[in-house]
């Protein structure tokens, strides 16, 4: 069945800009596409692939190298200058969300390797997108360890596999294509910057366009071949524009007052470090050579920063994405000396020479409502201030949960702490553990030269411990008590602060919070983290403080958690002064409630102020087999001081 044709998207220009501009420079470091679901980022990528001009490659070479400039580290090399070759078209490679690490970057035949010497090295995916595309949907649920694998090949052009001291590396040069829905989960801002350009899509609200939409899609399933014939000259016509671009783009150049004007819109930004300046700068040169221009003037730096810079400018992962196109004109007005001609008066350039790309609306999509709230007297609503780095609480025990940053746990990576049972025939091999376990056999086996004779049951697993993420549950007091003003901008800082830690230590997320005569949940687990960021801004305080039934709600939904992921450990965090007031058996049904979550790791956070407390926090802790936190000690640099406190007076 033909793919949908790539002209025949409706809408999206930015992305379409961004994705042929990357074509003709892979240099650039690829895309990264945001958006909501159903927006057509898939369709419109893997569109991408029939657009690109075939590449010639050696003959027999599982690595594609180039007849031209072979690779001379290729692990099927070394290649004859006349080696035969042949042209076949590029490749779009689809790496899974849930692809093991050898699949992604290869894999070395320990067997092999030990009883004859030889490195037989498997390609992976990185290989078999050597000189072509490589798309990852839902990157941002794709584990850290492999992201990093992905973008370090992309951005240094190598990938390279150590394992047991024999170490292979081959080239992988490749245009790197995620899709992400920011719903589900944002990447880690260090993996932002690592992608070159970043689009924002969003669905039409236009009822004319979203019609088109659906006609072509109906138009498209009802005859795949016939539709894309329809469109087949227009996607040609612009193949042949990207070709003629690519043999363009190393004639550009790059003038200095056009560099100016990159750095000074770099610097008015407060981006980091210098890879947006770099890649804003190869971007221009792509977009001139795009527009058929052999030098870079204002219209191509301003489109290159539209594209560049947006994902660039986040400090937090509560930060939402974009640049103030005010902001940018002032910084392009700023640069010496400005650059005549019509150029700086002209719209930015659009997928097709002359286009002008349309800036995503900031803030189309619709927020997220809150639940509906319970009764239970005036409400009213505090913000929370800013957050700070929090202490770390972390799970008691060994999991095996999915790999994070929290707690210890048994994963596929890490430090080897010892040897898997022989029943396990899965994960890493263990060199000495496989070589002790094949000794006693090569009598009997007849060996007779310097190699082991192994049998696939000789092969041993390595056992090792690293971290794994965890289900962090909050269950917070929205309570008539908790409604001073600055008690609860306190409180949702502190919570806001542990949220960035559960962020970036890879956590699922929820948020229960109680008042009035009831609790609600009010964001089910989740790994979008800005998400119960909103929610938590907009909690309204107020009422008496059924604490029992926050209890119940917590445990509830830790149940029903172990049942969907059994392996994610949980982690409770219950924000309160320790009142139970909805009731008059109400401090009894919390007692009660509490031993419902024995077992739990729970930290009970203590909102309780003034010079009168009454401890009622510490006394819930206490039934909770609780780690009692003050609310003033949550900051790590607390700790510290605390710490700091003890060994001097011990001392």
């Amino acid at each position: 069945m033909k793919p949908y044709p790539f002209t025949a998207v409706v809408g999206l220009p930015d992305l379409r800009l961004a994705l042929v501009l990357s074509s003709i420079s892979p240099a650039v470091g690829g895309v990264l596409v945001r958006g909501e679901k159903g927006t057509a980022k898939s369709t419109m990528v893997r569109a991408l692939a029939g657009l690109l001009p075939g590449v010639d490659v050696v003959d027999g070479c599982r690595f594609s190298c180039d007849p031209a400039a072979p690779d001379p580290l290729c692990p099927d090399g070394p290649h004859a200058p006349d080696a035969r070759a042949h042209r076949r078209p590029a490749k779009l490679v689809e790496l899974p969300v849930g692809a093991a690490e050898d699949r992604v970057i290869g894999s070395l035949h320990l067997e092999r390797a030990l009883a004859e010497g030889v490195t037989d090295f498997q390609p992976g995916l990185l290989a078999a997108a050597h000189r072509g595309l490589l798309y990852v949907d839902e990157v941002n649920l794709l584990h850290d360890h492999l992201v990093d694998t992905l973008l370090d090949a992309a951005a240094m052009g190598r990938a390279t596999v150590e394992r047991e001291g024999v170490s292979v590396s081959h080239a992988a040069r490749f245009v790197l294509i995620g899709t992400m829905n920011p719903e589900e989960g944002e990447l880690r801002p260090q993996l932002l910057d690592r992608f070159g350009l970043t689009v924002e899509v969003a669905s039409s609200r236009d009822p004319e366009q979203r019609v088109e939409v659906v006609r072509r899609r109906l138009a498209y399933e009802a005859g795949p071949d016939g539709f894309a014939a329809q469109y087949a000259e227009e996607d040609a016509r612009l193949a042949a524009d990207i070709e003629a671009a690519q043999r363009l783009l190393p004639a550009v150049k790059l003038p200095d007052d056009a560099l100016r004007r990159i750095a000074e819109v770099c610097a008015s930004f407060e981006v980091d470090g210098m890879r947006a300046d770099i890649v804003t700068a190869r971007t221009a040169v792509a977009h001139a050579a795009w527009t058929g221009r052999d030098e870079v003037t204002t219209d191509d730096v301003r489109v290159a920063a539209r594209l560049a810079l947006p994902h660039r400018r986040r400090r937090n992962p509560f930060d939402a994405p974009g640049i103030s196109e005010e902001q940018l004109e002032q910084a392009l007005q700023d640069a010496q000396p400005p650059e005549p001609g019509p150029e700086d008066d002209g719209p930015g350039s659009g997928s097709t020479p002359g286009e002008a790309p349309q800036e995503v609306p900031q803030g189309s999509e619709t927020a997220p409502q809150g639940p509906p709230q319970p009764s239970g007297g005036p409400q009213k609503t505090v913000g929370a201030g800013e957050p700070f780095k929090a202490r770390v609480f972390r799970v008691k025990g060994t999991g095996e949960g999915e790999r994070g940053r929290r707690s210890r746990a048994i994963t596929d990576s890490g430090r080897t702490i010892g040897v898997q049972p022989p029943s396990v025939r899965d994960g890493r091999p263990h060199l000495v553990a496989t070589v002790k376990a094949a000794a006693p056999h090569q009598k009997a086996r007849g060996r007779d030269g310097a190699g082991l004779k192994l049998r696939p049951e000789d092969l041993r697993f390595a056992l090792r411990e690293g971290r794994e993420g965890n289900l962090v549950l909050f269950c917070v007091d929205a309570s008539g008590s908790m409604g001073a003003k600055a008690r609860m901008r306190e409180v949702k800082s502190a919570v806001l602060s542990l949220l960035l830690d559960a962020y970036q230590r890879r956590d699922k997320v929820g948020l229960v919070t109680f008042r009035g005569n009831a609790a609600e949940l009010a964001l089910p687990p989740t790994i979008s983290v800005d998400a119960a960021a909103s929610r938590l801004d907009g909690l309204p305080t107020g009422g008496r403080t059924p604490l029992a039934e926050g209890l119940l709600e917590a445990a509830r939904v830790l149940r029903v958690e172990e049942i969907r992921d059994p392996r994610r450990r949980p982690l409770l965090v219950v924000v309160t002064d320790g009142r139970a007031t909805s009731g008059p058996d109400a401090v009894a049904r919390a007692q009660a409630a509490a031993g419902l979550l024995a077992g739990v790791t729970t930290i009970v956070m203590d909102c309780e102020s003034g010079k009168m407390r009454l401890g009622l926090a510490a006394d819930l802790a206490t039934r909770l087999g609780a780690e009692h936190v003050p609310l003033g000690e949550l900051a790590a640099e607390s700790l510290a001081n605390a710490v700091r406190a003890r060994t001097g007076k011990a001392a």
